[in-house]
């Protein structure tokens, strides 16, 4: 298994795993061209739902809730859960659950402003905001990332496991080696923070990773940017991260026009993310 591995939920350390219809257990082997990693920690998985704490009646999103280690603790405290699951076989058997709705979907292709609305409508409550839950699959956790800042306007908070080198990444300050792109786009529109190390062992099989769990909160004030433009910047900015930003940002603004003053004689990493924000404001 290399960093792109999907680890998916489970509920013990055994070479078959099992979920249970009326009490009777069907067997899930874990499949290699998936690259399943079965979540098997009785204690990891009680700190993840502690992290998360879920209350009665939330409207509540889980990706990738695989052989529902998660999701039962999950849809024991919030009364009925909507899941994310592109295994056929694994949704077949989350549908056995009566307490769960299952969108058997690639995540990517989900809309979660209307899913939102959807939960609204049965709840008869205009203003709530999903909660946001999951294993992400590791080799498009940064593609789900980005999907779902598309649809921060309806979500109150996310709750992700990831690869813990990807949540370095998300959470890093200016001036480090794991300050990028993820950094500053995330950081933008989040308060983040890593709340629980999952280390290999947690999983059956065991992944060559470590792993671990970060809280994204939507800023409830958010510096108001095209979205784009921002992309289009800090991707320009780190495309070349070893050299001064006067070889590549640089170019770009001569080429917008730009007449405002920006210094160049920095490299990328070394710029805060309000001096990208308020940079893209000005070109806006």
């Amino acid at each position: 298994m290399n960093t792109a591995t999907h680890l998916s939920n489970g509920d013990s350390a055994r070479n078959e795993h099992d979920t249970y219809r009326q009490g009777r257990p069907l067997k899930h082997i874990p499949r290699k061209r998936f690259g399943q990693h079965f979540l098997s920690d009785r204690g990891i998985i009680d700190g993840i739902v502690d992290a998360i704490d879920p209350r009665p009646g939330q409207p509540m999103v889980e990706i990738g809730p695989g052989l529902a280690a998660l999701t039962q603790p999950l849809v024991e405290r919030v009364g009925r859960l909507t899941v994310i699951e592109l295994d056929r076989d694994l949704a077949l058997r989350l549908r056995l659950h009566g307490q769960l709705d299952v969108i058997e979907s690639d995540v990517l292709k989900v809309d979660f402003t209307a899913l939102a609305h959807t939960l609204r409508e049965k709840a008869g409550q205009p203003d709530l905001k999903l909660r946001v839950v999951g294993n992400l699959p590791y080799n498009i956790s940064t593609p789900i990332l980005f999907h779902l800042l598309d649809h921060v306007a309806v979500v109150e908070d996310q709750h992700f496991m990831l690869q813990k080198e990807v949540i370095d990444r998300m959470v890093a300050s200016p001036a480090t080696g794991d300050y990028g792109r993820l950094s500053v786009m995330l950081q933008w529109r989040y308060a983040m923070e890593n709340v629980l190390f999952v280390p290999p062992e947690s999983f059956d099989p065991p992944p060559r990773v470590d792993s671990a769990v970060v809280r994204m909160v939507p800023r409830a004030e958010p510096a108001p940017v095209s979205l784009p433009l921002l992309e289009e910047l800090v991707q320009v900015a780190f495309s070349q991260r070893r050299k001064l930003l006067r070889h590549t940002l640089g170019r770009w603004l001569e080429a917008r026009g730009f007449a405002g003053e920006f210094n160049t004689q920095r490299r990328a990493e070394e710029v805060p993310v309000a001096e990208y924000v308020a940079l893209a404001q000005a070109c806006g």
